[in-house]
């Protein structure tokens, strides 16, 4: 699973990435099944999640602070402890 965490990056990292001029997603705690069809980065402004990929019982924990990219084909399950507020992007779809 090659999901990369960054902790805690510095508001220069975060300013020259344009983080806050991405959309916004937020979630209630729960258990969501989801599958990246593009890698996706993010940045958690608020919450807590263990992201357990399809068919393992192994996750990787991330929170509020934190900038993650998730790799494309991903398919997951986020388990959601604390309320969920981030920024986010998809890279482009790359040409066939």
């Amino acid at each position: 699973m090659n999901i990369v965490i960054e902790h805690n990056p510095s508001s220069i990292r975060l300013s020259d990435l344009g983080v806050m001029s991405w959309p916004k997603w937020s979630c209630q705690p729960g258990k969501y099944a989801l599958v990246f069809e593009e890698r996706e980065t993010c940045y958690l402004v608020k919450g807590k999640v263990k992201v357990y990929p399809k068919g393992s019982s192994e996750f990787v924990e991330f929170g509020a602070g934190d900038l993650v990219t998730i790799p494309k084909g991903l398919s997951c399950t986020w388990d959601v402890s604390l309320f969920v507020d981030k920024h986010y992007k998809f890279d482009p779809p790359t040409s066939p």
